[in-house]
């Protein structure tokens, strides 16, 4: 199930996938797969997307 709420956030913040990949240590694969739902994050992971998102990790948990 997408993470439409993931992407809505990166667009509004004019990220492409790329650079939040790059400023989580991950490849834009890997961070494609989190949008998309095929992936779930890491903890540690969660908390490094909503640091550079600006928004609560436990979001993705919900």
């Amino acid at each position: 199930m997408k993470r439409e709420w993931l992407i809505k956030i990166r667009h509004g913040k004019g990220y492409s996938q790329q650079y939040i990949a790059n400023k989580c240590g991950v490849t834009y694969q890997m961070y494609g797969c989190i949008e998309n739902g095929k992936r779930r994050p890491s903890t540690e992971l969660a908390k490094k997307i909503a640091d550079v998102l600006n928004f609560s990790w436990t979001r993705f948990y919900e």
